[in-house]
């Protein structure tokens, strides 16, 4: 059996607003309730799909504690708290541990673009400074850089709290190292929707998905039928689910998929600058394939 704490099916959950840019708190609450029936494992605000970098300090820990509050005790909840500067990660983590957060999403530095030994410098700070599972997000794709398996591995050895990593580069042979040479305790989580099922065959342990904003039973579906080996099932799910996870990413993400919850009348279709709604011909294209799944 294994004793991974971070497992499963979890959502990098979307932030709702109002038309005047506030928050809505009520918004969060009913999606919130959404995974809690679908069975969701893990709910994870304040991300990068949760428009972090456009959230206040107070903000980010106001949406926490109401994430937490209303997920009680039936599913983990995770919370982005990271950024290129060392300092400021260490007190978004320690401010999400005190709004409740049960582990911390920290993403690699961006922009600045930090050598291994600084990446492994970065993450030490955060780990020391939270007693919450630390879940390092490597997301070459939007940061510019690559935190190598060499340095996950070595950050899962040396703090025992680096429980997780948050795996989004595709790179096979680096997700295959991870997970060959891991330490029994740490999880190798994917952060891409469309690879769910080779990542799964290969060994992780699940997904931080964005798909799962819209079908959490769905996406809860295909990890539990990889985990029970059921190769079948788990391939005939992505099969019919496949092009929507491609869909999501037709725009900057989260704007597909917070376009494709106000048409779900889960939330409205509010973002924060500089991320602005689709272009019409996209929509259409989106809105086609939520019709043809019953969506909506």
């Amino acid at each position: 059996m294994s004793n991974r704490l971070i497992s499963g099916s979890a959502v990098a959950l979307v932030t709702p607003f109002h038309q005047d840019g506030s928050i809505d708190f009520d918004a969060i609450r009913r999606l919130v309730r959404f995974h809690r029936e679908a069975g969701t494992d893990i709910v994870l605000p304040c991300g990068t799909t949760g428009e972090s970098p456009t959230l206040t300090n107070e903000e980010e820990a106001e949406i926490i504690r109401t994430v937490r509050e209303e997920a009680g005790e039936s599913m983990m909840v995770a919370a982005g708290a990271g950024t290129n500067d060392t300092r400021h990660a260490v007190e978004l983590s320690r401010n999400a541990e005190k709004a409740g957060a049960q582990a911390i999403l920290s993403v690699a530095p961006y922009y600045n673009k930090p050598s291994q030994e600084g990446f492994y410098q970065h993450f030490r700070h955060v780990a020391e400074a939270v007693s919450v599972p630390v879940i390092i997000y490597n997301v070459p794709g939007r940061t510019g850089c690559n935190v190598s398996a060499e340095t996950i591995l070595r950050l899962a050895r040396d703090f025992e709290n680096v429980l997780a990593v948050k795996e989004a580069s595709a790179n096979f042979e680096q997700i295959m190292t991870l997970i060959d040479e891991r330490p029994e305790r740490f999880s190798v989580m994917t952060g891409e929707d469309g690879l769910m099922l080779p990542f799964m065959a290969l060994g992780g342990d699940g997904v931080i998905s964005v798909a799962a904003n819209q079908v959490p039973k769905v996406v809860k579906g295909l990890i539990d039928a990889m985990k029970a080996g059921n190769l079948e099932e788990a391939r005939a799910i992505n099969r019919k689910y496949r092009k929507l996870f491609r869909l999501n990413f037709i725009d900057s993400n989260p704007v597909p998929v917070k376009y494709a919850l106000s048409l779900m009348g889960m939330i409205e279709e509010v973002y924060r600058l500089p991320l602005v709604p689709m272009a019409e011909a996209n929509k259409a294209i989106l809105r086609d394939e939520l019709q043809k799944l019953g969506l909506i």
